[in-house]
């Protein structure tokens, strides 16, 4: 595909991370947000291309410094034909045991954060005909007990919908991608199950959503490991 501007939230490590460098490696410029800015230079340091990588300090979840992204991605690259909502984590409890003190960062970055980015970036990805990627979960096709992180991801499952349907008559396209079991430091020791999948094909399936010629709208990737039961 010709060169893109593309804006990745929550891409100092993991999915987003290993998704900025392959559409670096293609030619694409790349605008990249953490919420710790120490991470966020080790990790502008090491993907190099620095003419065609911006990194921004930002909280997914936070309004004002979502629109202020967009804006500035905007400023630097003179466009933007894709946003991918990458940015979430999982607090590892449930509500039968768990510590509702962490919950709302949890619902308000999953939940919240893609909704902010959708608004702020719609109005550019209109103007050039672009996508909006939102980064799901199996969790948010499947059901488990006390599990809100799940129900965080079936928000976006529906979200990501609801924002096709908006976005379609305005020429956007929007996909969802839904990573299965993925080796990552998402799992914050919780133990990576033997079977789970390297990052790599999961920036592969965005990079596939963004490939797409204009008039193609495809909606939804699911990618899970050869063994994952659910």
């Amino acid at each position: 595909m010709s060169s893109k501007t593309v804006l990745i939230t929550g891409a100092t490590s993991g999915i987003g991370a290993h998704t900025a460098r392959l559409l670096l490696d293609r030619g694409h410029r790349v605008a990249v947000t953490g919420r710790d800015e120490s991470k966020l230079k080790a990790f502008l340091d090491e993907a190099g291309h620095p003419d065609r990588l911006l990194g921004l300090v930002a909280d997914a979840a936070d309004w004002h410094a979502t629109e202020s992204v967009v804006t500035r991605t905007v400023e630097h690259f003179g466009a933007l034909d894709a946003a991918v909502a990458n940015a979430g984590f999982m607090t590892g409890d449930s509500i039968g045991a768990g510590d509702p003190a962490s919950w709302a960062p949890m619902v308000l970055t999953n939940v919240l954060g893609p909704a902010l980015l959708a608004h702020a970036a719609l109005p550019h990805l209109e103007a050039t005909g672009g996508r909006l990627v939102l980064v799901g979960s199996v969790a948010g096709l499947k059901n488990s007990p006390g599990n809100l992180y799940s129900a965080t991801k079936w928000a976006v499952t529906g979200l990501a919908e609801n924002l096709r349907l908006h976005a379609t008559t305005r020429g956007v396209g929007v996909t969802l991608v839904n990573p299965g079991m993925i080796d990552t430091a998402f799992w914050q020791g919780a133990g990576v199950p033997p079977f789970a999948l390297p990052p790599q094909p999961i920036a592969e399936a965005i990079r596939f959503a963004l490939d797409q010629p204009a008039g193609v709208d495809l909606n939804t990737l699911t990618v899970r490991p050869m063994g994952q039961p659910v």
